[in-house]
Parts: C-alpha cells; structure tokens; sequence
C-alpha cells in the first residue's frame, strides 16, 4: 500500500464539494435513473492505491455525470483547499497573457465543444475523441492533489478526471513506445497570446509537453476535466488538460488536442525556451534551485488575500515521494531536473 488510508486527519467530503452540491446529490442520482450501487469507482488502474469512498458519497460533476471521490496524499494532512475562485482567477496559461488574471478574462468565450483529441504515434489502436467521450468513457474520480508552481506557489485542488492510463491503455502501445508527447490546441483566432509574441510570453505555439511512459502510466497520472464539481473553465485547461502533481505546474499541459506515443523523449514548450531553466523531468525537488530563485519554501494559496498566504517548506516530489520515487531509482536528480 503506497499511500495511508482515510484517517481522522483527512479532508472532510464537505471540503472537497461545494454543500450546494452536496445537497443535490441524492435528487440528482433519482432524476438520472441510477442508482448509488451501480455507480463505477476507481478504475483498475487506481484500486488498492488510493482511498475510495463508500457508495454513499457519490458526486456528480455539473450535476449530471456521475463520478467517485478518492483521497489521494497530502505532504501536509492538515492542508485546506484552495477556494475555488483562486483556483480560477490566478492561472498561468499564457495563450490567453502573461497575467495571472488575463486567463479568466481573454478565455470567457474560448470554445470547447466542439472538440477533439488524437491519440497516435506508436499504438496499434489508434483513436480519436471527442467532448462526450471525455465524459463518457472513463470512470470520471475526484482526487483532490496539490498543485506546485516552479514560481515556488502552490494550491490543493479538488480535480475531477481519468487516469492517463485509461487511454494509452485503450490505444495499445507498440512495444518500442517510451516517451508520451502532448500538444495543446492551436488557434490564434481563439487564443491570443498565440497571435502576439509579447502577450503570449515569446513561446513558439502550439505548447507542447512529455513524460516517460511509465510516468504517463503512473496511477497518479490524471487527465482532468473538472474541478470543483464543474467541469473546467477555459482558463484551467477545458476541456481536457494533464495533472502530474509530483512535477511542476509547467508539466500540466492544458487544452489537449494530440496525445502521440513516440520512442523518443519530445520536445517540451519551456525547455526548448530556456533549457537551463526548466528541464524535461521537471519533478519539484526542494535541494534543486530554479537559478533565479530558491525552490526550497513556497506561497501556499488558501484563504485571505493571495499575497498574505502562508509559507511552507516545499516536500520532495511534493509530498508524493512514497508513490512515485522509485520511477527514478539510481537517477541523477539535479543533472535530469
């Protein structure tokens, strides 16, 4: 067992869900015609990893699909969420401006349905889906996971998603398959930090992203599309973007429209923009300093006013060093950062 079962120190389910939404529940389930038993709870690849609810506390995700809530461990059991209207008012996504808040403000009408995700490369089942299926196919979970900026700020947010696994699994990968590559969605017309090098930061579009197979295969490894029982606002990456919560935030990759399977590591947005700053692994490591600041504490952002959040020491692997720290047995950690 990698990570503790539910104890009197974790997170209340009233933590996790807004009570509006809570409350609906149980109307909501009779309304669909379905009832609390039938319901899907962790998927294979998750089971005896994560705490898994009771059939009595299931949720919905926009009052409509029905999804299970796991724990997940926290670095700090005592830890708050983040509120919800930090977590969707303080972004970096830098195809809608550099600002924390140009997000929420140049996404209000990015489009997300329509939508399509290609998932090729080295598969013998290669696949596309579209908006429903993201919905549709999967055992949708709650998993509440911290986010880590390698801005050295941080939040704990109640996801709503996949696992990775679910789909490399279903497209097959062909044995010489080691890396996955990401790629967002690329439209200057939607998104205007694509049309402007100065709004969008001087990257070069569309953002791309990777990880080693056994990363994307990991049961951590989430596709989210939701969060606060909601499916996400544009501004967080709708309506499908990664969550690795063991690597910075940079690695999370929003906005996913190609998901291929190669036998070479990818490029990535930000190693290829300044490759001694942001390295392939990204893994958030408190000994290995960004060069033009420290790693070692981080801004946690809860309530009160973003600038006034506490401080805490930043965790190895962001507190999920039990999980995932033997994918990178033997390794050199400050050589591949």
């Amino acid at each position: 067992m990698l990570i503790k079962r539910k104890n009197k120190l974790d997170l209340s389910e009233n933590d996790v869900t807004p009570e509006s939404i809570y409350h609906q529940r149980r109307d909501i389930l009779k309304k669909l015609g379905i009832a609390a038993a039938s319901l899907p709870l962790a998927s294979n690849a998750t089971a005896g990893i994560f705490d898994v609810f009771s059939n009595d506390d299931q949720k919905t995700i926009d009052n409509r699909r029905p999804l299970s809530t796991i724990k997940s461990p926290l670095s700090d059991p005592n830890l708050s969420l983040t509120p919800e209207n930090k977590i969707t008012q303080y972004n970096n996504f830098y195809e809608f401006g550099t600002d924390k808040s140009s997000p929420a403000i140049r996404a209000e009408n990015f489009v997300t349905d329509p939508w399509q995700v290609k998932i090729d490369g080295l598969v013998n089942k290669p696949l596309t889906l579209n908006y429903d299926d993201l919905f549709s196919l999967f055992p949708l979970e709650e998993r509440i996971y911290r986010l880590r900026c390698v801005e050295a700020w941080s939040m704990n947010v109640p996801w709503i998603g996949f696992s990775l696994s679910d789909i490399i699994k279903r497209a097959d990968p062909t044995g010489s398959a080691k890396y996955v590559a990401f790629q967002t969605l690329y439209d200057p017309n939607q998104m205007p930090g694509q049309a402007s090098r100065s709004l969008g930061g001087g990257i070069d579009y569309p953002y791309v992203e990777g990880l080693r197979l056994d990363e994307a295969l990991h049961p951590l490894t989430l596709l989210s599309v939701g969060l606060y029982g909601k499916t996400l606002p544009p501004q967080n990456g709708a309506p499908l973007r990664l969550v690795v919560p063991w690597k910075y935030g940079f690695k999370s990759i929003k906005s996913i429209v190609r998901i291929t399977l190669t036998d070479k590591q990818p490029p990535t947005t930000w190693n290829m923009l300044a490759s001694d700053e942001y390295g392939f692994y990204a893994n958030v490591n408190p000994t290995v300093d960004h060069p033009r600041w420290s790693q070692a504490s981080e801004r946690f952002i809860g309530e009160g006013n973003i600038f006034s959040s506490r401080r805490q020491p930043t965790t190895m692997f962001n507190g999920y060093a039990d999980a995932v720290a033997s994918l990178y047995k033997g390794m050199d950690l400050k050589r591949n950062y």
